[in-house]
Parts: C-alpha cells; sequence; structure tokens
C-alpha cells in the first residue's frame, strides 16, 4: 500500500492559522489594551512611592504606637544665678601654700599641679592667691578658689547641635510621627543651647541615650569653664570676672524634663579634675526649688542664696552632700564667700 505524506506548513501559514483561531474583537482590543497599560504602569507607579510611605505611617499609629509624653510645665527662671568666686584666708605660722589648699580647699594634689618644676604654674598660683608663695608670712591674707569647681543650673533648651555624624536613613523614607517628637539622639554628644534665665544663655555639652529636643527643659550639673592660661592645660580655677552668658559648660549629671539620665557621664570622667584623689569636688549654686533644692541639697538658707559646698565622693563614686560638709554664702558686699 502506498503511503502519502501530507507537505509541512510554512511559519507563515502556521500564523494565519493561529490569528484566524482568535476572536477579531480581541484583536482590535489588544492594541488598545496595550496604549492605556503603558501611562497607567507609568502614573501608578510614581503615585506608589508616595503613597507606600503614607499608608505605613496611618497602619504604624493604627497598631497604638507609643503616644508623646505629657510636656512638663517648666519651672520659672530663678531670680539669682550662681556665682564664680572665691573665701579668704588668713595665713598663720608654718603655712605653706600646699598645706593652706590641702586643709581649706581639700586640694590634694595641689604640690604637683603647681610644681617648681613648671614656674609658669607657680606664677599662675601666685597671681590666683595675691601673694608670693615662697615668702608667706603671719597675718597675710590670701584668695582661696575652689579647683575644677562645678555648677549647677537649668533652663530651656533652645537648640540642639549633633557633635557625631547621625546615621543616614534608607529611601524611601516612612515619617514616624511619634518618634520624631522623641527629639535628637545625643548618645555621641550633643551641644545644646540653653536659656538658664532671662537674657542669659549657656552652651552645654551632654552625652546621654535620653532624646532631646528644643523647647525640652534640662537640669544639669556640670563642670565650668576654667581660665585659660598658657602651657597651663590643668590649671584648676574658673575666671571670677568671667560672664555665665555664652560659657561654655560640660554635663556630668543630667535630667531631660522628667527623666533622669542614670547612664549619664559622672563628673569624674570630665578631665581634667582631681575629685578622686581629693574624695569630692566643689559646687557653685544657689538656694531653693530652682536650683540646689531640686538635686535634694537641703541648706537651711534663704530661697536665692549663692552657696558655695562641698560635695564628698561615696563609695560608688558619686558626689553626695551631707550635713556638716563646708558651706559658704557669697557676700555681696564683699564680693567673696564667707563661711556659714
Amino acid at each position: 500500500m502506498t503511503r502519502r505524506f501530507q507537505p509541512r506548513s510554512t511559519p507563515a501559514e502556521n500564523l494565519r492559522i493561529v490569528i484566524h483561531t482568535i476572536p477579531w474583537r480581541l484583536l482590535i482590543l489588544l492594541p488598545l489594551l496595550i496604549l492605556l497599560a503603558i501611562p497607567a504602569y507609568y502614573y501608578g507607579r510614581h503615585a506608589g512611592q508616595k503613597v507606600f510611605p503614607t499608608m505605613t505611617n496611618f497602619f504604624y499609629n493604627l497598631t497604638g504606637s507609643p503616644s508623646a509624653a505629657t510636656p512638663t510645665p517648666f519651672p520659672p527662671f530663678p531670680t539669682a544665678l550662681p556665682q564664680v568666686g572665691s573665701l579668704l584666708y588668713t595665713v598663720q605660722s608654718g603655712d605653706s601654700c600646699d598645706e593652706i589648699l590641702f586643709r581649706q580647699m581639700h586640694m590634694a594634689d595641689a604640690g604637683t599641679i603647681f610644681t617648681d618644676v613648671k614656674p609658669n604654674t607657680i606664677q599662675a598660683l601666685d597671681a590666683s592667691i595675691g601673694q608670693n608663695c615662697h615668702a608667706l608670712q603671719d597675718g597675710m591674707v590670701l584668695t582661696l578658689s575652689p579647683q575644677y569647681p562645678l555648677i549647677v543650673l537649668g533652663g530651656e533648651v533652645l537648640k540642639v547641635d549633633p557633635t557625631s555624624s547621625q546615621q543616614v536613613l534608607p529611601t524611601p523614607v516612612i515619617n514616624v510621627v511619634h518618634q520624631q517628637q522623641l527629639g535628637t539622639d545625643c548618645s555621641g554628644g550633643c551641644l545644646l543651647a540653653v536659656r538658664v534665665a532671662q537674657g542669659v544663655q549657656v552652651r552645654l555639652f551632654v552625652q546621654t541615650t535620653l532624646p532631646v529636643k528644643a523647647g525640652s527643659w534640662v537640669w544639669a550639673q556640670a563642670a565650668l569653664a576654667r581660665k585659660n592660661i598658657k602651657d597651663f592645660d590643668t590649671y584648676p580655677y574658673a575666671d571670677p570676672l568671667a560672664s555665665l552668658n555664652g560659657m561654655s559648660l560640660r554635663a556630668c549629671d543630667l535630667q531631660i524634663d522628667n527623666r533622669h539620665d542614670d547612664n549619664s557621664l559622672t563628673c569624674s570622667q570630665l578631665l581634667p579634675n582631681t575629685i578622686d584623689d581629693d574624695g569630692g569636688a566643689w559646687l557653685f549654686g544657689v538656694t531653693g526649688p530652682r536650683s540646689l533644692g531640686h538635686w535634694g541639697y537641703s541648706l537651711h538658707l534663704p530661697t536665692g542664696t549663692r552657696v558655695l559646698l562641698w560635695l564628698t565622693t561615696d563609695t560608688n563614686g558619686d558626689l553626695k552632700f551631707h550635713q556638716g560638709n563646708p558651706v559658704f554664702r557669697y557676700d555681696d558686699a564683699t564680693h567673696v564667700y564667707v563661711r556659714e
């Protein structure tokens, strides 16, 4: 029996067969659908970039993100600010500068800080006390200043400037409102502009895990700026003529609004200082709830009294005031501190 072979179809014939099997209405509709799909994809892509972050933020808020804390009302600004100053001492028989500074000012490292090996340090000490340490005589009056003094203050944060680079957020950015309200990350350090009284601002360096924002109220114990003496980086005294307005301070005990930072820098970590060797530190402050009273220092003096007091280091390295510690009151008439 003879076999018959059907010739193979060409590609063109196959295409015609496929086209004939497709309904003609679909052939007309396909180009229209393609023309509509291109602009729809283009506009949908750009709209999605805006809608996605907004919807994400909406659902973040809907799922119960933490609400912002109720702001604490600001306390009124104090009518008096801490006053940098000194106290007077009359030289007794057999006194030396090192002994006087040790007994009267708890300065254990006086002989190391002021040394004949570095004559400029002795010259700086002579200028500070108002006498020649190598020629002391009975009855001479010396001006004694607290070494590496601290100050206590409170005020409104006007500006927050991070001192370290901030982490770059990935795109697209999701604007989470509650996180923005928390404030700036100052774990790497921030420089705060703080209003401590009407017309008085300070620059306060803080390093804290607490978020900080403009409008917060900050309480701080801080290291005072010291007088700049050439070739004497460890000079221990503040400049009594320097104005607090515009001064740069370093915080070592910090509270933002109603939250205390239990992990903030200790005052002994702010170098240079002799807190560990001296067993404490001197603190300038003002009596009353707007200054020393906030930190629990109970002094039986009228509110608004400028004082200088000695804080003792406890077993944990924290500075505490104890009854019986030296307390000096600023005398507005003589412009020196007098013992209470």
